[in-house]
């Protein structure tokens, strides 16, 4: 059977079981026990299988998600991030914007540590979008930052950032590391559209008069609660630059940090323990399901000589490498307007990274580009997940139409973090390339 016929198949059959609502682990599972039984040799091939599982589960590379997990569960339980949100909303004043800034800020701290883009989107707009209408805000300025998480994908810590990482085979130090400099880019760009809209069209995001707060008051809780926070991430991301920790243990180092913050201020009661515990569970646990069936997926591909085919097909076409990149980008987008971005990161990197290799392409630099993609992709219009996620959430008077036009500016904003990156790779690999070496 010629090679494109394999790739045809076998990419085919994950996409028809997930269309049945299947889970995304137990389709691919299932198709790597018809592939390894057919491919592999009968019983002898499920028990390769197994021993793939095996390895897979027990990576040490995958540790680090179940870690950053765990920090966003105990934040989220005990209250502390949501004191830390108060604390920065209390610094803003009267600055333009200021509740579509919390917003973002909200949502990037919450969907960095737990990697859900649908759960954050989905919390943020049943929370802060009712307060931002109280307060007169339109839903041109306030929708779009419930929405705006391309940031949480590439900020460290990242669950997802590990997650790709692992599945592609890159460092996972360099691409946390590789993910900040970008991820504050796209941070100023954000920032600098709310700021402006909002300054220019001032109906659209009224600005009140907050609650005077005495300045020693403000220094005194920004001191007590924002710093000890702020070192729990110079603890994930300093040591990795440093050099002095690897991504698992200073995702540990960071976890404990947590702990003891938790403890210091009163916060690590038993519930709060036991939900963070069973969410770190429940998330990690889909997350590995996910995984094993990925890297089995990849060396079916590899098997059948499918991958080698492509990469050969491509490699022999007369383009650049940079247009076949476009390319690749440009599948992910419409693969995330109706699958999620695990499922999208299964199919697709057991075919892409063999040709981000064969192309010369720096395999950091693709990743953290995939992964503000895999965001972007979930709010396109007009099918994005994102999408359907706040139209659900959202009050009822808010169109579908109002939500896709308030979406539009930040996917055209990701866009232009995602050409600037292509153009400039320098933004992603100055640290990993420097520091980290």
């Amino acid at each position: 059977m010629d090679w494109w016929w394999t790739l045809a198949l076998i990419l085919g059959g994950p996409l028809a079981i997930l269309a049945t609502g299947l889970p995304v682990a137990f389709s691919f599972l299932v198709i790597n026990l018809i592939g390894a039984y057919c491919l592999w040799g009968g019983l002898s091939g499920l028990e390769q299988l197994v021993d793939s599982i095996y390895s897979s589960v027990t990576m040490f590379s995958l540790l680090p998600v179940a870690l950053f997990v765990l920090m966003g569960e105990l934040l989220l339980h005990s209250k502390l991030a949501l004191k830390a949100i108060d604390i920065v909303d209390s610094w803003l004043g009267r600055l333009p914007g200021r509740l579509s800034l919390v917003t973002l800020g909200a949502g990037t701290m919450f969907s960095c540590l737990s990697g859900s883009s649908m759960g954050t989107t989905a919390m943020l707009g049943s929370i802060m979008i009712p307060e931002m209408e109280r307060r007169g805000y339109k839903p041109a300025i306030s929708i779009g930052s419930c929405m705006s998480g391309g940031l949480a994908m590439i900020i460290p810590p990242s669950a997802l950032a590990v997650i790709l990482a692992s599945i592609a085979q890159v460092s996972v130090g360099k691409v946390l590391v590789g993910g900040l400099l970008p991820g504050l880019l796209l941070a100023a760009l954000y920032v600098l559209y709310i700021v402006g809209r909002c300054y220019f069209n001032p109906e659209i995001a009224p600005s009140y008069q907050p609650e005077p707060i005495p300045l020693s008051k403000k220094l005194a809780v920004s001191f007590k609660y924002l710093l000890p926070m702020s070192g729990v991430v110079f603890v994930v991301v300093g040591l990795i630059f440093l050099g002095v920790a690897t991504p698992t243990e200073s995702a540990a180092m960071g976890a404990m940090s947590v702990v003891i913050l938790c403890a210091v201020y009163r916060r690590l009661t038993y519930e709060v323990l036991k939900k963070s515990v069973v969410g770190t569970l429940k998330i990690a646990v889909m997350m590995f399901a996910i995984l094993t069936g990925s890297l089995a997926f990849s060396q079916l591909l590899a098997y059948t000589g499918a991958t080698s085919g492509l990469v050969e097909f491509v490699s022999g076409l007369p383009l650049h490498s940079i247009f076949l990149m476009i390319a690749m980008q440009l599948v992910l987008l419409v693969l995330g307007t109706f699958m999620e971005q695990i499922s999208i990161m299964m199919i697709t990197l057991p075919i892409f990274m063999p040709l981000v290799k064969a192309l010369g392409i720096n395999e950091v630099l693709f990743v953290i580009i995939m992964l503000v993609n895999l965001e972007v992709a979930m709010k396109t219009p007009p099918f994005g997940f994102l999408l359907f996620v706040m139209r659900g959430v959202a009050p009822e008077k808010i169109s579908m139409g109002e939500i896709i036009r308030s979406t539009v500016p930040f996917v055209v904003i990701d866009m232009i973090a995602i050409a600037l990156m292509m153009a400039f790779p320098v933004i992603v690999l100055l640290l990993p390339e420097h520091i980290m070496h």
